[in-house]
């Protein structure tokens, strides 16, 4: 008898986030998906997030970049809201809230993006820099 084969291990989370800090900052952080299919994306990145962030309920994103955005999605048997903005400051970002908790501004690096290119969006992510 055949067994199967274990399914293949979920990708890395691609993310970086910078230091926790009393001083408010424009990022927080760099992520850098694997597509542009959000209903796909966000659930991992929700999942990789820090604890002390508490529970995302709000995530807004630029419309123009993702290729469907609902106004809402169930993540972890739990709803977030979505929503979208067309400004052309957030076309890079990804806006999260968790009430009581606070926000996370997070610069979105292009799915399709090489390494090189990424690496010093992430590094200036990191520093909590655009």
């Amino acid at each position: 008898m055949a067994t199967a084969s274990p399914p293949p291990p979920h990708p890395l989370l691609r993310l970086r986030l910078a230091p926790q800090s009393v001083m408010p900052r424009a990022i927080d952080g760099a992520w850098w998906p694997r597509s542009y299919d959000l209903l796909a994306e966000l659930p991992q990145l929700l999942a990789g997030l820090p604890h002390a962030w508490g529970h995302i309920t709000s995530v807004t994103v630029n419309g123009a970049t993702w290729s469907a955005v609902p106004d809402r999605i169930a993540v972890s048997n739990q709803v977030v809201r979505l929503h979208r903005t067309l400004t052309a400051s957030a076309a890079h970002t990804i806006v999260l809230v968790a009430p009581g908790q606070g926000r996370w501004d997070l610069t979105v690096v292009p799915p399709d993006a090489t390494e090189e290119a990424a690496e010093p969006l992430m590094a200036a992510g990191a520093e909590g820099r655009t």
